[in-house]
């Protein structure tokens, strides 16, 4: 990864750094609030959607009467795959372990936490997470640039890892070494989707890189330092997912994936469906349907929709199909609220003092 230690500090509270911390504490309870407004506005609208449509009312009857076995299970699984985000983000995000050494011990994975927990409650999906997670360490002083570097890095492994994923199991899929669809245009297609975006985004990176230092010679230094930092980012990943020094933020980034695909792949006994999915089958429907998480909607309708309908696609009765992404994405919300919520009383208590000192508004 790049550092670069002469970046210029945040503009408030670098001189005092407890009002920078004093920011992060209210920013965070700011935030948790307003994730647990999200949670509930999702709980009512997949309530009411489901009750009031007679075409759904078996999908309400199925999450009634879940096996509290399997949910627990579901809410186990979920809490790894969040751990291996932090375990990730501390790879790419903080190495030196700069919070550690200013913060205090496990100020890195508190962070990382409140930044899950940021990323739920914005419409956008994960570069909801990365503005929150770069507004939180620039409070807490460090480098603008090199915090946006690494946080477009984090963001572009885990695509990466995706796409990859995509790519292997769409033509195991294919070619029947995996149990599921076999049809191309729902395996081969999607694999070679992944796999053209993969090449243009090492292209573009080279591309970006030659774009910015012609912006810079040309009298555009912010626009030049914006190009240069994503093509940088995609550069980083290239090294992350090649090299030995990437294995644990890539180990990291594959527990967060495949914890999360389990939870929705073991949502479907946790609802009691008498037909379930293949594990190949919940990987693509998961990879391919959580891109419409990226669209800016409420309560998560991007995602439920798209995952919904790839399973239906993919032969999965629909009232089957809603119920299971509604408690999976129960379950994903659930938890990072819970984990964020944690991570505030602590971050709270480690700069007890900082915001004791800082005059209330």
């Amino acid at each position: 990864m790049t550092t670069d230690d002469t970046d210029p500090q945040p503009e408030h509270g670098a001189d005092d750094p407890s009002a920078g911390r004093s920011h992060v504490l209210r920013a965070a309870e700011r935030w948790l609030r307003q994730a647990g407004l999200r949670l509930v506005g999702y709980l009512v609208a997949a309530y009411l959607l489901i009750r009031l449509l007679p075409a759904l009312r078996e999908a309400l009857e199925d999450l009634e009467r879940p096996s509290w076995g399997w949910l627990v299970a579901v809410f186990a699984l979920e809490i790894v795959s969040e751990m291996g985000f932090v375990v990730s983000w501390q790879a790419v995000v903080d190495p030196e372990g700069r919070l550690v050494r200013e913060g205090g011990p496990r100020v890195d994975v508190r962070v990382a936490w409140a930044q899950l927990g940021a990323g739920m409650f914005i419409p956008g999906g994960s570069l909801s997470s990365v503005g929150a997670g770069t507004w939180l360490l620039h409070r807490l002083g460090m480098p603008l640039k090199s915090i946006a570097e690494r946080q477009f890095s984090l963001s572009f492994l885990n695509t990466a890892v995706d796409a990859l994923v995509l790519i292997a199991f769409g033509l195991a899929l294919a070619v029947g070494l995996l149990p599921g669809e076999r049809n191309p245009l729902l395996t081969v297609l999607p694999a070679g989707v992944a796999a053209v975006a993969i090449v243009l985004a090492l292209l573009a990176a080279a591309r970006l890189r030659r774009l910015g230092s012609d912006a810079r010679e040309s009298g555009h230094p912010r626009f030049a330092a914006a190009v240069a930092t994503v093509g940088m980012a995609v550069e980083d990943t290239r090294r992350l997912l090649t090299h030995r020094s990437g294995v644990r933020s890539v180990l990291g980034a594959l527990a967060y994936l495949f914890c999360d695909v389990l939870v929705l792949f073991f949502a479907f006994p946790a609802i009691r469906a008498p037909h379930a999915p293949s594990f190949g089958v919940v990987v693509l429907a998961y990879i391919i349907g959580a891109l419409g998480g990226s669209i800016p909607l409420p309560a998560a309708v991007g995602a439920v929709g798209g995952m919904v309908g790839m399973f239906i696609l993919y032969g999965i009765h629909r009232d089957t199909a809603v119920a299971a992404v509604v408690l999976y994405q129960a379950v994903g919300l659930i938890v990072p609220l819970i984990g964020g919520g944690i991570a505030y009383l602590l971050l709270r208590r480690d700069f007890a003092g900082s915001a004791a000192a800082e005059p209330s508004r």
